[in-house]
């Protein structure tokens, strides 16, 4: 990958990979209702930057359970990433079992015309993410 660091937080780092042209978001820790808003407001901004229409959304560093954001994620969050561009959106799990809960919570809630795909590891989530 040929990433560009774009923001830098104690909970997340999001780069743009410009070879593959997309957004890189590496989740990290313990995450709530605030981090998630905050990282994924950051997300929305970049991705308009950017002008790129697809993410590689990487939870394997995360800890614990956030679904307290699913909803919010679900319903506001993934319709205002799709308005500004978002076509395919690779989301890797965290091996933390309440996470990837929170994970398929937040699937739950989202409706839209994105295509998002799961994964359990990052090469394959690149794969796919390279070749849609």
């Amino acid at each position: 990958m040929s990433l560009q660091l774009l923001l830098h937080e104690p909970h997340i780092a999001i780069s743009y990979d410009h070879l593959q042209e997309w957004l890189y978001a590496d989740w990290q820790g313990e995450q709530n209702l605030a981090s998630v808003q905050q990282g994924a407001h950051a997300m929305l901004q970049l991705l308009g930057q950017q002008r790129c229409h697809k993410v590689l959304n990487d939870n394997r560093h995360v800890t614990g359970m956030w679904s307290e954001a699913a909803e919010w994620a679900g319903n506001e969050w993934f319709p205002a990433m799709m308005a500004a561009g978002l076509r395919y959106f690779a989301w890797v799990y965290s091996p933390n079992v309440y996470s990837r809960l929170s994970t398929d919570l937040t699937l739950q809630f989202t409706r839209g015309n994105a295509v998002i795909a799961t994964f359990d590891d990052v090469e394959t989530a690149r794969a796919w993410l390279a070749q849609v």
